[in-house]
């Protein structure tokens, strides 16, 4: 039953995505489980299998902590999944860090630092106010 629709997978990874999602935000208690974003979720073609990837700001333990309890919580969290999803089988989740999305922020910064550090001397040879007194009185 390898020729699932490939519309089918999508579409299931994206209940997957959001059911996870709105698990992690709004019902479990851990207190290991904070900053967390679902990025996106992976689905094997015969949909017994999904990847979860989550981007988690913090420390490396923080982002450690927060995975295990992920992984701990994965039975009912795997339960909310069964309550909105109807599939003959329902995927194993398997939780992954994302590291995309922290990647990205420091790229990020690190172009904002050079734009402020060419910004500044270009700031420092614009013409000020009192130069331009001076110019008119000459």
């Amino acid at each position: 039953m390898s020729d699932m629709k490939p519309y089918r997978v999508e579409r299931v990874a994206e209940v997957v995505r959001r059911v996870v999602s709105q698990t992690i935000l709004f019902e479990l208690n851990d207190p290991r489980i904070r900053n967390v974003t679902v990025t996106r979720a992976e689905v094997s073609a015969d949909l017994q299998h999904a990847k979860v990837y989550v981007s988690i700001m913090g420390s490396e333990q923080e982002q450690r902590e927060c995975l295990e309890a992920l992984r701990h919580a994965r039975g009912y969290i795997q339960k909310k999944l069964g309550e909105q999803l109807v599939t003959r089988y329902l995927p194993t989740l398997t939780f992954v860090l994302d590291k995309g999305v922290k990647n990205s922020l420091r790229v990020a910064a690190i172009l904002r630092k050079e734009q402020e550090a060419h910004a500044k001397p270009a700031a420092s040879e614009q013409p000020t106010a009192g130069d331009a007194a001076d110019q008119h009185t000459a």
